[in-house]
């Protein structure tokens, strides 16, 4: 008997099984590595959190909540150790108008409802989508989201003059740090980017983004040097997260206020995991994982909802961080989610003594290692139309956001490779050999919606003979417009009197062409392949080609 999708998926996450593979993996050593590249990614974590909760509208604990969390359940059942995942803006921005209009608790129900979507894309393995975006829908994806973690670190170079509503915390006037305090922040931040840049070179025994906080920091402690820390943001003192469930009522007008943002937000959710998914893949050489980590995703939510978090995924910046500080097992992803609750619970007065700089200086080591120079250097050799798709999705993902932007370049990509196809369509004429005075037409190219137009002008149903026989065996005949290209064609030939015959098609267009005990000339190596609109008729499901 077949099993079930989430019988499946529960074999494939033994914990057991995973323990006993990664046992022989976790020398001194490497612990060490991991360890360290998770506390460098907590300290990375405190800003940001901070900052997306402000940008939703929550208190800064219901967005240190989320990242620990779902950082944690992430990294324990994720499909891609080394991920980190949390609180994030592209979720932040879409959160902010639910909180104003309708409160916090109706924030907390969306991020279950977005949990059970992200859970039930998983089980039914959605992730597997992801295939479909092309490579420059990815490079624009990732200078996209550099310039995107560039600009939200110029808010740090803001005066932190107008409190917060909630009472915690300050938010950025709008005015610049006065000059002495600029230079000195730049300077802090160069420090610290040297600081990463170079170590590495002389020695990796610390992570070197951590060697950078911690010089800097204790730069600033030690000669009491005037400049912004993480405390200017708000405090991170609290207590551990309690079960909460969301107070709203539970019936269908609640349902309607909270679907179009939970579908939203688990949108933009799995396309950011799933693109850091496979980012992270890359530079880790590991594949597959995707509807595993759509379930833990998921999972991670709708815990975080009934626990006071605001929902979160995946986090390229700080993905790049652990990846960068040797961070490849799960073991980074869940200390650093245990090191951000210790700063949470017993070291809020140390880590708020943090300065700014050093953890700016990590972000901005972040976006130069992240955004794609290469794209830059192949743009006058790439198709113009791969050049423009990367232009726009880069444009699109900091002007709007990822989920929009991702969409935009994939049906871009997808009109334009459709449009390449409509134009390859070609017909070479020649007389029949088995049927003395008939033509035969044989067809190249595939025959779908896009090139149906072309394929019937390159017939002349007045000037053929009586009998002509179009050949397939160069072409494909994808989908339903392209059935009844055919069956228009056969009507032209009809109405002449004359007869059409056609060679070299698959059984499935035999049985979908109404007209086919005319059409057809037998032919016993006609090939065999799925027509689109055949698993649409069976399915109730039309698509293209197969």
């Amino acid at each position: 008997m077949a099993q079930s999708p989430l019988t499946e998926f529960a074999d494939r996450l033994n914990l057991s099984a995973w323990a006993d593979t990664q046992r022989s993996t976790f020398t001194p050593g490497r612990i060490k590595i991991e360890l360290l590249a998770g506390l460098t990614v907590a300290l990375a974590l405190v800003p940001e959190a901070v900052a997306f909760a402000f940008v939703a509208g929550v208190e800064p604990l219901v967005g240190l909540y989320a990242a620990f969390l779902v950082g944690l359940i992430t990294a324990l059942f994720g499909g891609r150790p080394g991920m980190i995942s949390g609180a994030t803006g592209a979720l932040a921005v879409v959160m902010v108008a639910l909180v104003a209009q309708h409160g916090v608790e109706y924030l907390f129900a969306t991020v279950v409802l977005m949990g059970l979507l992200q859970v039930g894309a998983g089980v039914f393995k959605l992730g597997k989508f992801i295939r479909l975006v092309p490579h420059p829908v990815m490079l624009g994806f990732v200078n996209g989201l550099a310039i995107v973690i560039f600009l939200a670190q110029l808010g740090q170079f803001q005066v932190p003059g107008t409190a917060h509503p909630d009472g915690h915390g300050f938010l950025p006037n709008g005015e610049w740090l006065a000059m002495p305090d600029m230079l000195m922040m730049l300077g802090l931040i160069g420090l610290t980017m040297l600081i990463i840049w170079g170590l590495p070179k002389v020695t990796k025994v610390v992570p070197a983004p951590l060697a950078g906080i911690a010089v800097v920091a204790a730069l600033v402690i030690g000669l009491g040097l005037n400049t912004p820390v993480v405390g200017d943001l708000a405090s991170i003192k609290g207590g551990l997260p309690e079960f909460h469930v969301p107070m709203v009522p539970l019936n269908m007008e609640t349902f309607q206020i909270i679907l179009p943002y939970a579908v939203i937000l688990a949108a933009i959710g799995l396309i950011e995991s799933l693109l850091t998914l496979n980012l992270v893949g890359e530079i880790t050489n590991q594949r597959g994982g995707a509807s595993q980590e759509c379930v833990a995703q998921g999972a991670s939510n709708i815990v975080t909802g009934f626990f006071g978090g605001m929902g979160g995924c995946a986090m390229i910046g700080q993905s790049m961080i652990n990846v960068k500080s040797g961070g490849r097992t799960r073991l980074s992803g869940i200390s650093a989610a245990l090191f951000l609750l210790a700063f949470i619970l017993i070291g809020s007065q140390w880590i708020e003594m943090i300065p700014l700089a050093a953890l700016v200086g990590v972000m901005f080591m972040v976006v130069i290692g992240t955004f794609a120079w290469q794209s830059l250097r192949i743009m006058s050799k790439i198709p113009r139309m791969d050049a423009f798709v990367i232009v726009l999705v880069t444009a699109v993902t900091v002007w709007h956001d990822l989920a929009v932007a991702v969409v935009v370049g994939v049906v871009v990509s997808a009109l334009a490779y459709a449009w390449n196809n409509a134009k390859r369509i070609r017909i070479l004429q020649r007389d029949s050999i088995r049927t003395p005075g008939a033509t035969v037409y044989e067809i190249e190219g595939p025959l779908f919606f896009g090139s149906t137009d072309g394929f019937a002008e390159l017939f002349d149903p007045d000037q053929d003979p009586d009998v002509v026989i179009v050949d397939f065996m160069r072409s494909r005949v994808v989908d339903q417009s392209a059935l009844q290209a055919i069956e228009d064609l056969a009507a032209k030939y009809e109405a002449k009197g004359k007869t059409l015959r056609l060679r070299h098609l698959s059984s499935d267009c035999h049985k979908l062409l109404t007209r086919a005990g005319q059409l057809m000339v037998d032919s016993e190596d006609d090939p065999d392949y799925a027509l689109a609109v055949d698993y649409g008729v069976r399915t109730g499901i039309f698509g293209g080609g197969h």
